[in-house]
């Protein structure tokens, strides 16, 4: 069984095109589980009208780790609540390509959910550079993260410890213990939002910066980057602090 886990704080805007998105695959043996972080609008009703489990969240590690806690599938697939799966085979073609590679873990490109030059440039440096580094430094974003239930419990799943980048952090410690790769052939849709609510210039620079803090200090433990979790309509920004205690 594949278990999809989505950690979610105020998304009821665009959890439920995740959602339907899901419902429209053709593999068919998964669970869907929404580790929720105290969200004040319908993310909860909305989940839970899709079929879903919901259990408490928190910062993405906690979310995750809680979603794959009570996962039933060997394999984990971790999706963003801004991701949304692009035809009915992805998840069959995405699944039987970590297989046919016996991957541990894994991670696609992506693309941008807009028409915006800028984005598709940004979108596809990404993508260069993930597929460059895999070997030797592996990224792996919350975006879309597949692994094995197995290597997941070895690693000890997500580092709460870590603010930002808790993901790639994820990535490496898994590659030393088992097998990483980033599947070609499929790519995943992810919104723009950080760019929109940020600016390009600022985010690519806070990227940089914590990749260098990564290769030069190793995981990001402290909050200098000021990292936000959550979105909402209104544009309010939701401080990490927060929610650090669910």
């Amino acid at each position: 069984m594949l278990s999809i886990v989505i950690p979610t704080l105020d998304e009821e805007e665009l959890l439920p095109r995740l959602l339907a998105s899901i419902k429209r695959q053709s593999f068919r043996d998964l669970e869907v589980i929404v580790a929720d972080a105290g969200s004040r609008d319908r993310t909860r009703e909305i989940a839970m009208a899709h079929g879903a489990t919901v259990v408490a969240g928190g910062l993405p590690s906690v979310g995750r780790n809680s979603g794959a806690a009570a996962a039933k599938g060997e394999l984990l697939l971790f999706l963003d609540a801004d991701v949304e799966l692009p035809d009915p085979d992805f998840l069959t073609h995405f699944v039987a390509e970590f297989e046919r590679q016996t991957l541990d873990v894994a991670t696609t490109f992506i693309k941008p959910l807009s028409d915006r030059q800028i984005d598709a440039i940004f979108y596809g440096f990404y993508n260069s550079y993930i597929f460059a580094t895999q070997k030797f430094f592996p990224h792996a974003h919350g975006f879309c993260i597949l692994a094995r239930r197995t290597i997941h419990e070895l690693i000890g799943g997500f580092d709460p410890a870590v603010r930002l980048a808790e993901d790639h952090d994820y990535a490496q410690r898994a590659a030393r213990r088992g097998r990483f790769g980033v599947v070609r052939g499929t790519r995943i849709p992810v919104s723009t939002r950080r760019f929109e609510r940020d600016g390009h210039l600022l985010t690519a620079c806070k990227y940089i910066l914590c990749e260098l803090h990564m290769l030069a200090l190793g995981a990001v433990k402290s909050d200098i980057f000021r990292y936000r979790f959550g979105y909402s309509k209104s544009g309010a920004k939701s401080e990490s602090k927060t929610i650090s205690n669910f």
